[in-house]
């Protein structure tokens, strides 16, 4: 069942990661962790850049044509994203808030940091200081191929978007992904208590634009602006989005992200995850 909103107050290359408290014990119909906790980009905000002044929000239709009563919340896609599918796979049945509007008791379960076109610095994104902060079980999501986007294949290709996938771009996306499996191994071992796990987003991605399911991989689903990458307000998207992988220029539709939340939660080979998948993670203790 899909979660719903509440209805009371209760750059590119850059990581999510999602924090789980490490002890709980659940009861009948209870989520599986107490909070649950996100920091990334784009590809899993839920609208904290809304009443900033930058262009990396999306609070403007067609996006989130598909979401609850057809909102555009800032999320960048036609509906959900990868992050609200692993929140329904883990339990929860109302919307994590946004940093921008969590208040009171609710911060406590858990938050939305993420954050359009944010990036990875040294003061930000050393693991350590959110392990002193008490975070004990952490999933780590790797890049997707983004030299196959509609964007990134108009970088290797300007003149014909049917053009391979940019693999110049893939090969440094695959450098980074190695690179943050191995952190994930060193942290295991010099955080004690602390289990991390890496969530294989460049295979699962690779996995769905060979999937037969995804008809159209090569291109936006709604027109969009060629600076940005995102969606131009109000024009009418696509019809069959389902079968797009990209709903703009760069980022997932909601059957995508369905796909990639779902394996991250539960693996669906082994690929895609190391050493294991969320609902695993969530077991250890």
């Amino acid at each position: 069942m899909a979660i719903k909103p509440k209805t009371t107050l209760c750059s590119l290359l850059v990581l999510s990661l999602l924090l789980l408290n490490l002890h709980h014990n659940p009861v009948h119909g209870a989520p599986q962790v107490p909070c649950y906790f996100i920091f990334g980009d784009s590809l899993s905000d839920f609208g904290n850049n809304n009443n900033l002044l930058t262009l990396a929000k999306v609070n403007y239709r067609p996006y989130g044509i598909d979401f609850f009563s057809s909102i555009p919340t800032g999320r960048f896609s036609n509906g959900r994203n990868k992050i609200d599918i692993i929140a329904e796979r883990l339990g929860y049945d109302s919307l994590i808030p946004t940093f921008a509007t969590a208040s009171g008791r609710e911060i406590l379960k858990g938050v939305n940091y993420a954050s359009a076109a944010s990036g990875i610095r040294d003061e930000t994104g050393k693991q350590a200081e959110l392990y002193n902060l008490g975070a004990r079980k952490t999933a780590l999501f790797g890049v997707s191929p983004i030299g196959c986007t509609p964007y990134g294949i108009s970088l290797n290709n300007k003149t014909n978007v049917s053009a391979p996938c940019s693999d110049n771009i893939n090969n440094a996306v695959q450098i980074f992904n190695d690179r943050l499996k191995t952190l994930v191994d060193e942290l295991n071992r010099s955080l004690s208590g602390a289990k991390f796990i890496y969530i294989n987003t460049y295979e699962i991605g690779s996995s769905i634009l060979s999937s037969p399911e995804f008809t159209v991989k090569n291109a936006s689903c709604c027109l969009s602006s060629s600076v940005t990458g995102t969606c131009i307000p109000l024009l009418p998207p696509c019809r069959n989005r389902g079968a797009h992988v990209y709903w703009d220029r760069i980022h997932f539709t909601e059957a995508a992200y369905s796909v990639i939340g779902e394996r991250a939660y539960r693996a669906q080979t082994a690929l895609d995850v190391h050493p294991y998948d969320i609902s695993h993670l969530v077991q250890r203790r």
